[in-house]
Order: C-alpha cells, then sequence, then structure tokens
C-alpha cells in the first residue's frame, strides 16, 4: 500500500482523518497549495485529478508556467569549513 498517487506528474499524498472520516492530501513539492478530499477511495482519487486540472487551466488562463516539483536540483546546507574544504 502507498500512501502517494501520480497524476500529469503530480505526485499527491494520501491521509485519513478518523475524526472527521475523511481522505484528504495535497500536492508534494510545490510552493501552491493544492489540496483535495473525499470521502472514499474513489472521490479523493477524482477530487486529486480534478484540483491538478484545476490548477493547469488556472496556470493557463493567467498565461503562468505550471510549476513543476522535483527539477532535478535541490540545496543543500554543510558547514563552512567542509565547503572550504570541498572548494579548495
Amino acid at each position: 500500500m502507498k500512501n502517494l498517487m501520480e497524476y500529469k506528474g503530480y505526485v499527491g499524498s494520501v491521509e485519513f482523518s478518523q475524526e472527521d472520516e475523511l481522505f484528504f492530501g495535497k500536492v508534494q513539492g510545490l510552493r501552491t497549495l493544492i489540496s483535495y478530499e473525499g470521502s472514499n477511495a474513489t472521490e479523493l482519487v477524482n477530487d486529486f485529478h480534478d484540483a491538478v486540472d484545476d490548477y493547469l487551466k488556472l496556470c493557463e488562463d493567467e498565461g503562468k508556467e505550471p510549476e513543476k516539483a522535483y527539477k532535478g536540483s535541490f540545496n543543500v546546507r554543510i558547514s563552512p569549513e567542509l565547503h572550504k574544504r570541498i572548494a579548495i
């Protein structure tokens, strides 16, 4: 069993609230918050797909490039001493 799903290159989390009896999640790796929910697995998947489609449509309507997660670059913090040794 996985707690992730994928659609059009976007990865979404799958979580469950026992208190609310609701599945929910958000698209991972973006600054933009894209969330979705459903009372069962089918509703969750459908709302995830709809949320991604809505985001892409909004970007298109506004003439903006949609964010892409996992572009292949990331920042790593290291100590100044290690940075110096690597540079030398």
